[in-house]
Parts: structure tokens; sequence; C-alpha cells
């Protein structure tokens, strides 16, 4: 049963703009979903990327944290096999004593660029994605209060218990976040070939933890609502550019819609952006609303999180309005149903 609804942003860098106004659309965008009820608010980490400004992404969660009052802002997420824990550990716990009970970690294992910038950023030879779950667990421990006698600890950090998500676009991090007992995010807004298999695995090998008591799911979906759902196709075209230049090996700057998007793909590329971002919801309210409806029947998720790349702010503002409108009905329908069952 829905529970909450989210914001994933990836402070997109539109065409004709700087990344100080992405920026600014980010510490816009988070004021308005503070106040429509959006529960948390996520940046995530790429690099070497022309259209993303999140590469510094404690940094703007910090920025974001800072212009608002009460919305939980963390990352969606850091990707751990580019960083040493402890130096995530101090920022994290850095962000969680500046602004209390407000951050989040969610971490994943894929780079967020290409394998030349991965080893730019990584430098160390022995930085691998195959030691995550190690990494994990370290970062885990750098958490919890420093033991007497303790030679490494992380200041801040230490004791701070700053909530850690595993994030996934696969069964991996499901078995990870399973085994952890910790709760577990998929990438369906732009990865949902494993979905169901992944959500499957982790519900089923759950094991409770001191972090968490059941499995909890969130899930991620794309948003582009408007007026009608032809100004809505309309706005999609800009992530679908977005999504074809990046499997042309050619990521930019996020365009302006077009009215014609089949005369901008060849069909092999449809096929794959298609197929990349299925559980992208577009059109007006009603036909956004019946779509995510499906979705969560689908998934059985307690959280969602919107993605939507628009490139006019305006625009974007209200499609994530009608999207907050949406997940309020859904939330209060499935408590009433809870309520009724109880009963």
């Amino acid at each position: 049963m829905l529970q909450r609804y989210a914001i994933l942003d990836l402070a997109p860098v539109v065409a004709g703009a700087s990344c100080a106004d992405a920026f600014a659309n980010s510490v816009d965008l988070a004021r308005h979903a503070e106040r429509w009820g959006y529960h948390r608010y996520w940046l995530a980490e790429h690099h070497n990327m022309p259209g993303i400004a999140s590469s510094a992404t404690a940094v703007i969660i910090g920025h974001v944290a800072e212009h608002t009052a009460s919305i939980r802002v963390g990352a969606g997420g850091i990707m751990l096999p580019n960083h040493s824990p402890l130096v995530i550990a101090e920022q994290f716990g850095t962000l969680a004593s500046l602004y209390p009970g407000r951050i989040d970690l969610g971490v994943g294992r894929a780079p967020g660029s290409d394998m030349l910038t991965a080893r730019a950023l990584r430098r160390d030879s022995t930085a691998h994605p195959d030691r995550f779950p190690q990494d994990v667990q370290e970062l885990l421990g750098l958490f919890a209060p420093a033991e007497p006698g303790q030679a490494v600890r992380a200041v801040p950090g230490a004791g701070l218990s700053v909530p850690v998500w595993i994030l996934g676009s696969s069964t991996f991090g499901a078995q990870l976040a399973a085994w952890l007992g910790l709760p577990f995010a998929f990438a369906s807004h732009f990865a949902p070939q494993d979905l169901m298999a992944a959500l499957d695995i982790y519900r089923r090998t759950f094991r409770p933890s001191a972090y968490l008591e059941r499995p909890y799911v969130m899930v991620g979906a794309g948003l582009y609502a408007a007026a009608d759902e032809r100004e809505a196709r309309r706005l999609f075209t800009s992530v679908q550019i977005q999504f074809t230049n990046l499997f042309r090996g050619a990521p930019g700057e996020l365009q302006p819609p077009i009215d014609d998007i089949d005369a901008y793909w060849n069909p092999a590329e449809r096929v794959g952006v298609e197929r990349a971002l299925a559980h992208a919801f577009v059109g007006d309210a009603d036909g956004v609303a019946d779509g995510l409806q499906r979705f969560l029947d689908m998934t059985g998720a307690d959280e969602i999180m919107l993605a939507a790349q628009i490139h006019d702010h305006r625009a974007r503002l209200r499609s994530y309005e009608i999207g907050a409108e949406i997940c309020a009905r859904l939330v209060s329908a499935g408590h009433a149903r809870a309520s009724a069952a109880g009963g």
C-alpha cells in the first residue's frame, strides 16, 4: 500500500542554461514539493554528463536542505564504488548534524558514468563494484556508535544512524538489501526489466534487522503530466531525445520538446527508449492517475519516487503538482481500504 511519495531530481541542465540555473530550479522545486506533501527529495550522482548537474551530490543536498524546512533530502544515490565509505560517512554525518532527522543516503554500485570517467574518479585500482557489499557494511558500521578503542571513526557520523537505502536496477541490490535488512529502491524509471523479479526476491528473502522490521519498497516512475495528453506527450519528447542521445553515445543538455519524435529517432532507437521508459506515465491528470494506480497495484510499493525530465521549469513544476495531487489521493484511498479491512 502506498504510504509516501517522493521526487528524484537529476538537476537537469537544459539547453541554453547553466548549472547555476539547474541548482536554482532544484531549490525552487524542492520548496514547492515540501508544500505539496512530498516526503523526500533525492538527488543522484552522475559524472561527465552535460545534462546533469548533481555530480557533487552531498553539496547540492546540503544546498537544498538549507533552503527547505521539513522535507527529507538525500541521495538517490551515491555510487559507492566511486568513494571511500569513510568519506561518505563523514559527508552524510555532516549533513545529518546540520539537518537532523532529514537526511537519507541511498547507495548503488553502478559508476554513474562511463568507464573512462569511472577510472578518473576512482584512481585506486583496487576500487571495484564487487566490493559493494563490504563497502555497505563498512558504511553502516561507521554510522553506528563508536566502540571503545575504535581506531577509525567518522567524525561526524558515528552514532548518527543515517538511514541507508540500497538502490538497484537488478536482482543483485534486492538480494543485498534483503540480507542486510535495509529498505530497497528500484530504478524502474529507467531500467524496468528486472523490477518484479527483484521485488519478489527482496520480499521473500528479507531478514528483519535493527534498521527495519519488515520489507520496505520504493519504485521509480517517470511523471509527465499536463493539462491535456497532447501537451504531455510533447513535454515527454525532451527525455526521449535525451535517452536517444545517450544510446548514440552523445549525452548532452536537456533539449526543448519537439512535435515529431519519430523524425528524430530510428526504429531501433525507439524500441530501446520505450523499453527504458516503460514506467513513464504521460498524459492528463486522469490518464496519469490510472497509470500510476495500475503500477502500484502491480508492485505493491510502499513509496513511489517520481522523476520528470522536463525542459520548461514551469511545466515541470506543474507536472509534479499534478503528481502530488494524484499520490495524495492514492495514499488516502489506501488508508481507507486498510481501515475498512481492519474494521
